[in-house]
């Protein structure tokens, strides 16, 4: 069945709970390959609250999107094998607790039409809140829906990208992700079999499962963190990008960087397939 527009625009829900701990915390930051370095004491704060000497356990920002994995508006009828992660936009209105009790409110934000051969994208917003009802953070996720276009929807209205500094990086971070990064990653919530499974991939077209966004999303968050941030999370106002092409495990991204005041915009491509994985990435520092 096509998407059901413009009737998919009144889906939503509300104070769905939803909880978390430490052991979640520390499993997503594996997840992003925190950690990988078992002298570094920065990163080992996002993975270890074991030491010798305490030190309080630190959430990756972009927990954010596993943190109330699941919350969404509705179900909407789509093509499964065919839908990639398309964008992320996470605004941080307080830190984010390493134990928590939330609620989660989400809806539709909108859904576009790109045609019957070029597929749609569904933007959806999930607020989740504390135990007072205030708002911890706000994640917009668009997905890309490759096999659900023509559906008779509008084709413009998405709002524009942040567009990157036109001079050479301020700074450049290599990334090299593990081979089997994709299966801790899935252990936060993503079970997608396109991640995992070397038969669905190739029946997705993919020569071999492959990395999912959001990890991708939570690199582009690693590099901030240990370029500008000083590997303190609270200093995250923003984190937004768009996925432009799929990651696959094993491989190095090298993400360029540029600072303006506390606006950090950055890209994050794989040069040996000299490809963009990630555009026109900004993070707010406050």
């Amino acid at each position: 069945m096509p998407i059901d527009y413009p009737a998919v625009l009144n889906l939503k829900t509300e104070a769905a709970p939803y909880s978390w701990s430490d052991r979640e915390v520390m499993l997503y930051a594996l997840g992003i390959g925190m950690g990988s370095d078992s002298l570094n004491d920065k990163e080992l704060q996002f993975v270890n609250e074991a030491f010798a000497t305490p030190k309080p356990l630190k959430v990756v920002p972009t927990f954010a999107s596993v943190c109330v994995w699941g919350a969404r508006p509705g179900i909407i009828n789509l093509n499964r094998a065919m839908v990639l992660d398309g964008e992320r936009d996470i605004t941080f209105h307080k830190s984010i607790p390493v134990a928590a009790s939330v609620t989660a409110d989400a809806r539709v934000r909108g859904v576009y039409d790109k045609g019957r051969e070029k597929g749609a994208i569904i933007q959806n917003e999930v607020v989740a809140k504390d135990g007072d009802g205030e708002k911890i953070v706000t994640i917009v996720s668009s997905v890309f829906a490759r096999g659900d276009g023509g559906f008779g929807g509008p084709s413009e209205g998405m709002p524009e990208p942040h567009q990157l500094p036109r001079r050479v990086p301020d700074k450049s971070v290599d990334i090299q992700i593990r081979p089997d990064q994709a299966l801790i990653y899935r252990l936060s919530g993503d079970r997608n079999p396109l991640h995992s499974d070397p038969e669905f991939a190739h029946r997705a077209g993919f020569p071999k499962p492959i990395l999912h966004g959001m990890c991708t999303y939570g690199l582009t968050c690693r590099a901030v963190l240990q370029t500008y941030a000083d590997y303190d999370p609270s200093a995250f106002r923003r984190h937004r990008v768009r996925f432009s092409a799929p990651v696959f495990p094993g491989e190095i991204i090298t993400v360029d960087l540029w600072k303006d005041g506390n606006s950090i915009s950055f890209e994050a491509h794989v040069r040996e397939r000299q490809v963009a994985v990630a555009k026109y990435g900004q993070t707010l520092l406050g």
